[in-house]
């Protein structure tokens, strides 16, 4: 969908511009094909600039609750240094490499609930303006797939998906975000956490696999959190049994995060979880932060920080809109209401990576 409007600071007759992306959805890492096009107003203009910014909606957490707002992750000058004419019409094309750490926004063409934008910024006689704004699409690479694939299989269920301002320790990141997957736990891990979950960090080596496990305390005990990261190249994906894998992962999680749970007060242990040895044959409990099957750059320790360098302990709440099969896997995601790139406000921003104020109700201007 193309959002089309008279670049409004620089009046009445001023040039227009919208953007078309190439359909389909991008990869992370992958090329963002498109073209822009120009129409001229009522007076010959210089346009000095033609730049693309990637914008992304994202949690912040603040001592007494959450706000959202957008924080503008990467920007491209894709043209500019030319006279547009009176009335006349240019197409520019271009063609950038978005970011390895680009959230997945679908799972076999089904909304996931994360909202990205392209936002066209036209630089006119050294005023500045933001044109049109496209909803951008990006699907996982093989190895997230797979990874997901493997959790719909195993039965777990998808409740929601986000992106959280803040820094995950002793990983890779880039951006000043990251996407949280939150999964609900299948049947034979149930009782061990409240949730699941899953982050992505992906590079050009490959993708760092970041799990976490919720278990939120009650009136009379206290919840804890357990982060566990492995790392796994991009040529893994046909050389790995993802459902042993996966399942190593999450009973090495689980194992970990009950060991954790037991030694709080007045918590018990999970039986069943904490014990040696448990998981699938060939697979086992390799040490924690040595590498494991399919992983071959290792993994280890992680958390995750807010952006107030705090712990992170976030929690969102249940899953929005109603759950539908996703292809083969049979991993349940949701139809997401509310969230529509339309909504996104055209705040003036600044450079990438900074978070761009658009505060809602119960949160403050960071």
């Amino acid at each position: 969908m193309v959002f089309k409007r008279l670049l409004g600071a620089l009046g009445v007759g001023g040039p227009s511009v919208d953007t078309v992306l190439e359909d389909g959805a991008a990869l992370p890492g992958g090329p963002l094909r498109g073209q822009v096009h120009l129409e001229g107003g009522q007076s010959d203009v210089e346009i000095d600039h033609i730049t693309l910014e990637l914008v992304a909606r994202v949690e912040a957490e603040y001592e007494d609750g959450e706000a959202e707002g957008f924080v503008v992750f990467e920007r491209f000058t894709v043209g500019g240094g030319f006279r547009l004419g009176q009335e006349e019409r240019r197409s520019v094309p271009f063609a950038v490499q978005l970011p390895w750490e680009t959230p997945v926004t679908e799972l076999y063409g089904q909304p996931l609930g994360i909202v990205l934008g392209v936002r066209t910024e036209l630089g006119v006689a050294g005023a500045k303006d933001k044109g049109d704004l496209d909803a951008l699409a990006v699907r996982p690479l093989p190895v997230q797939e797979a990874v997901l694939e493997a959790l719909g299989q195993l039965g777990f269920g998808f409740t929601t998906a986000d992106l959280e301002l803040g820094h995950i320790h002793g990983s890779g990141q880039q951006l000043p975000f990251y996407q949280e997957i939150e999964m609900s736990p299948a049947p034979a891990y149930a009782g061990a956490a409240n949730e699941i979950e899953l982050t992505f960090l992906a590079s050009p080596a490959g993708v760092e696999v970041i799990w976490e496990a919720d278990r939120r305390g009650g009136f009379f005990t206290e919840g804890y959190d357990t982060v566990n990261r492995h790392a796994v190249g991009h040529d893994s994906v046909g050389q790995t049994d993802w459902n042993a894998q996966v399942d190593a992962w999450v009973r090495q999680l689980l194992d970990h995060h009950a060991g954790r749970m037991a030694q709080l007060p007045h918590q018990g242990g999970h039986p069943g979880f904490a014990q040696p040895g448990y998981g699938q044959p060939g697979f086992g409990h390799p040490g924690y932060g040595q590498p494991g099957p399919g992983a071959p750059y290792g993994g280890g320790h992680a958390y995750k920080d807010d952006s107030y360098g705090e712990h992170h302990g976030h929690s969102s709440g249940p899953g929005i809109g109603t759950a539908v099969a996703a292809g083969a896997a049979g991993l349940a995601v949701g139809a997401v209401a509310g969230y529509a790139v339309s909504e996104m406000l055209d705040d003036d921003g600044g450079d990438g990576g900074e978070a761009e104020a658009a505060e809602e109700e119960g949160g403050e201007e960071e």
